[in-house]
C-alpha cells in the first residue's frame, strides 16, 4: 500500500483504519484590503478652479460635487477626494501632484488608511 503525503487540511490514515481517510476541511478567512482615502490639503496659492478641475478629471467627480469638496477643503483645510484600495490611492495622490507640479501649482495631497 502506497503512502500518501502530509496535505493541508488532510487527516493522515492512522494504523487499523483500512484504505479509510477522513478529510477535514478547514475554512481559512480573508479580510477585506485596507481602504485608503485621498486628501487634498488647502493652500493660499492653488486656482479653486484648479482643484475642482482636478476633481473632475482625476476623479471624475461632476461639477456640484467637485465644487462642494472644494469648498470642504477651502474653509476646513482639507477634503477626501475618494476612498480607494492602497495601489490605486498612492497613483491618484501621484497623478495630482505631478499635475499641480505640471501646471505651476503647489497643491498637496496625501493617502491615510480608513479607520
Amino acid at each position: 500500500m502506497a503512502t500518501s503525503p502530509n496535505l493541508p487540511g488532510i487527516a493522515p490514515p492512522t494504523p487499523g483504519d483500512g484504505d479509510t481517510a477522513v478529510l477535514e476541511r478547514t475554512t481559512q478567512r480573508t479580510e477585506p484590503p485596507r481602504m485608503y482615502q485621498v486628501v487634498l490639503l488647502n493652500d493660499d496659492f492653488t486656482p479653486m478652479e484648479f482643484v475642482v478641475w482636478v476633481l473632475q478629471e482625476l476623479f471624475n467627480k461632476d461639477r456640484e460635487t467637485a465644487t462642494q469638496i472644494m469648498l470642504k477643503i477651502h474653509i476646513e483645510g482639507r477634503g477626501v477626494c475618494g476612498v480607494f484600495s492602497r495601489d490605486v490611492a498612492n497613483t491618484k495622490v501621484e497623478q495630482v501632484l505631478q499635475t499641480a507640479q505640471h501646471n505651476g501649482h503647489p497643491l498637496q495631497c496625501v493617502c491615510e488608511p480608513v479607520e
